[in-house]
């Protein structure tokens, strides 16, 4: 007699990590918070520093990093910082951490992990990331330093035939791999599909892009057991291409994005922590209070930020590397901080923003 039992006993994961990955990511996330992201390779921050007139010494990039994390009450808006991991071992003079800085504030510390991008072959110039040979090595070492969740960066681009299925592929697969190998130590990955504003395109055709990238993404972290409720996405928000001759208003960008999402998203992810994608601060800021602030329907989850470009600009000018600037600087930081932790909260009102705020941030072929 044939047996009634016609299906396999499934497999299911236990996660050793569960309460604790749940209760990081329901923090970064908290009402009116947000994430500073510092994790500028050396490379990178010398780029921008080469704009202040700042050597790009070990010194100089303590020096700044040290002015980000003491900003006096950052974290009333700041719950989360992204680190490179010379600053999550970096020492101060009396031989204490720097990090232990955002450890008294309360905040929580997180760690880049890749190891930036590379032609993905067989594809028109498309990328994939490189970085999870031992990535949980190196989590396991993030860990015991005291990072608490870590950030992964994906690229993929929008063109006459792109992206490609195979891009798409590699972006989900690898973001669900590296998504597990986290969890799997102790980090909540930040899931970060990054759809450039380089190109022509309009707004639909980004929506409809990250749509599907999304939705892909989503698919494999399903496949991969990945427990969404310990996790975060950091995707770009819906915005027309660079070059694209048709604009949009926030209004616009607010319905797009959160549409996309509201078709792509579990409700189990606690909280969406937009780049900027090369918006100037201001925008990023006005942006993401109108996602929050217009009645489109439900948000299950904390629409919030996590900008490094767009919260640190208009301080880096400040500062310009001066230690009579410090304290400038860190008042134009609290000032864009707070201002995203309002739009978090539907609650931010622009004054229409001069000078460093008004700026655009994007650099074509962005990389970190």
């Amino acid at each position: 007699m044939a047996s009634n039992n016609a299906f396999p006993v499934p497999f299911i994961p236990s996660y050793k990590y569960k309460d604790e990955l749940i209760a990081t990511a329901r923090k970064i996330a908290s009402p009116g918070k947000g994430i500073l992201a510092a994790d500028e390779s050396t490379g990178t921050i010398k780029s921008r520093f080469d704009k202040i007139g700042v050597e790009n010494t070990r010194e100089n990039r303590r020096d700044y990093r040290r002015l980000l994390f003491e900003t006096e009450g950052l974290e009333k808006s700041i719950s989360g910082v992204i680190t490179f991991e010379e600053t999550l071992f970096e020492k101060l003079e009396d031989g204490s951490f720097l990090v232990d800085v955002l450890k008294k504030k309360g905040i929580v510390i997180g760690i880049k992990v890749d190891k930036g991008t590379k032609h993905l072959p067989g594809t028109d110039g498309e990328l994939y990331t490189q970085g999870l040979t031992d990535l949980d090595v190196a989590c396991q070492k993030y860990y015991q330093q005291g990072a608490r969740f870590a950030k992964w960066r994906a690229v993929v681009k929008i063109a006459k035939h792109l992206p490609s299925p195979l891009s798409i592929k590699e972006t989900a697969e690898t973001l669900a791999k590296y998504a597990a190998i986290c969890q799997s130590n102790g980090l909540v990955p930040i899931v970060e599909p990054e759809i450039l504003m380089d190109g022509e395109h309009t707004i639909e055709i980004c929506q409809f892009w990250t749509e599907k990238v999304l939705g892909a993404c989503y698919k494999a972290l399903n496949d991969h057991n990945v427990l969404l409720e310990g996790t975060l996405l950091k995707p770009n928000m819906v915005v027309p291409g660079s070059e694209c001759k048709q604009q949009a208003s926030s209004e616009d960008i607010a319905r797009a994005t959160v549409q996309a999402l509201q078709r792509t998203v579990p409700p189990a992810v606690p909280g969406i922590t937009f780049l900027s994608g090369g918006q100037s601060e201001e925008e990023a800021s006005v942006n993401l209070n109108a996602m929050n602030a217009l009645p489109l329907g439900p948000r299950p989850w904390s629409l919030t930020f996590s900008y490094g470009r767009a919260l640190q600009q208009s301080c880096q000018k400040a500062w310009s590397g001066k230690k009579e600037n410090v304290a400038k600087a860190q008042a134009v930081l609290l000032k864009r901080a707070e201002a995203n932790g309002l739009a978090n909260l539907g609650k931010y009102t622009s004054s229409g923003a001069g000078g460093a705020a008004s700026e655009s941030l994007h650099v074509k072929n962005y990389t970190y």
